[in-house]
């Protein structure tokens, strides 16, 4: 099966310029292709991924692919898919943002030094030391206005308004495509759905760049598909925002049950997008999800190969054993490290390392409303420390409770947490 065949099994291609001639180029060469990123913050969210394995997919199928920093576009902002103008970040911002990216890029798409080893580029090292006249002169009068006009990411705009500034984003990234032509022999640009328009632009430019010479373009343009939910929500949000790749923004255990929370009917869909599962798989675990969905054995698979694949095979253990104290109620295994991950965004209660009645903590903490209150919850049963039911009003909380004598896990009732961090 070659590279395209497995795509659109897969449902990934939403657009091809040329399907035909793409396919015949990369099946008769080692094809040179990039996808660009933004540095819009300090590290790269689950959107991206998308893009970001394809580049790796087609590294597996041989051809060479080309992670674009947009140092440069990052400056500008992208109208694409906004209906609001960004806001511009200063250079030093950027080039911080910049460095982020570039140190994902290297983790994920594990770089080796091989033929077709990844690259990493910065768009900033052209865009950079480009004046207005090369600008104007050398690409702006290769676009009519009226072409540029007729691009969704601009016309969607004009209703409510977009600067010189973002019209002009589409004229340099269609300078990256061309620069990596001219430097890297890339013929292939890929992207999200919202880019097409400056897809074909960079390609167009290529083209008007070079009517006048005896050369033989080839160049195409792929987008993959918007990743929708079967439940109508954004895909990669969450109550607590964004899930992102860095560890320090979205921990390993969030990041794993970001997945093992996959909807029955969005999990197949998602194995196919974002793993390299082969058919015969998949095919299985869509046997599963119809038979015997309680299971949720699709959702383990797509959570295992996603925490493996951002972050390692240790985060993945690491966020399994969370995962399955928190279900078991065994929360005395769990280390310092473990609980830092899987009670991050429960309400915390700092307090002196010393011994505390639990009627007294229960109202300090806030987890129950009065001492009245405090003694029904413990007498009731809906008491639980580090995972053990505790009914004995006048206990005391003291150093064999605090877990690498730091920590303490209150839980009230079936699912209300409360960290208490001894210090």
């Amino acid at each position: 099966m070659d590279i395209i065949q497995d795509l659109e099994k897969r449902g990934l291609i939403q657009q091809t310029t040329d399907e035909e001639g793409l396919k015949n180029h990369l099946r008769n060469n080692q094809v040179t292709l990039y996808c660009g990123f933004d540095p819009t913050a300090d590290s790269l969210h689950i959107g991206h991924l998308v893009p970001l394995i394809m580049l790796k997919r087609f590294q597996k199928a041989g051809h060479k692919p080309i992670a674009l920093v947009g140092g440069g576009t990052g400056m500008i902002g992208d109208p694409s898919g906004r209906s609001t103008e960004r806001s511009l970040n200063t250079t030093e911002v950027v080039k911080g943002y910049s460095e982020a990216l570039r140190r994902q890029f290297n983790k994920i798409l594990e770089v080796e030094e091989n033929e077709n080893s990844v690259v990493v580029r910065n768009n900033y090292e052209w865009l950079g030391q480009m004046t207005v006249i090369d600008f104007l002169r050398d690409a702006g009068k290769h676009f009519g206005i009226n072409y540029m006009l007729a691009k969704e990411s601009v016309s969607a705009r004009i209703e409510n308004g977009i600067s010189f500034t973002e019209f002009s984003y589409m004229i340099l990234q269609s300078l990256d495509f061309m620069k990596l032509y001219e430097e890297e022999d890339c013929t292939l640009q890929i992207g999200g759905s919202d880019q097409w328009g400056n897809i074909t632009a960079g390609m167009e430019l290529i083209r008007r760049s070079r009517e006048n010479q005896d050369e033989d373009i080839k160049v195409y343009g792929l987008t993959v598909p918007l990743i929708t939910k079967a439940d109508g929500t954004k895909f990669g949000k969450t109550a607590g925002g964004a899930i992102w790749l860095d560890p320090e923004k979205t921990t390993p255990y969030e990041f794993y049950q970001f997945w093992i929370n996959t909807d029955d009917r969005d999990v197949i869909k998602f194995i196919k997008y974002f793993t390299f599962l082969d058919e015969n798989e998949i095919a299985e675990l869509e046997e599963e999800v119809e038979k015997r969905p309680e299971n949720r054995t699709a959702q383990k698979r797509l959570a295992e190969e996603m925490t493996k694949m951002v972050h390692d095979e240790q985060a993945l253990e690491q966020a399994q054993k969370i995962s399955r104290a928190l279900f078991s109620g065994s929360l005395k295994q769990l280390s310092g490290s473990d609980i830092g991950q899987g009670f991050k965004d429960v309400p915390t209660y700092e307090t002196a390392k010393e011994e505390i009645g639990l009627v007294d903590l229960l109202v300090n903490a806030k987890i129950s409303s009065s001492k009245r209150q405090a003694r029904e919850d413990i007498k009731n049963g809906a008491i639980y420390i580090n995972g053990e039911r505790e009914q004995e009003i006048n206990y005391t909380i003291g150093a064999d409770d605090r877990i690498e004598d730091r920590f303490t896990i209150i839980r009230r009732g079936k699912k209300k947490y409360f960290l208490i961090d001894f210090q």
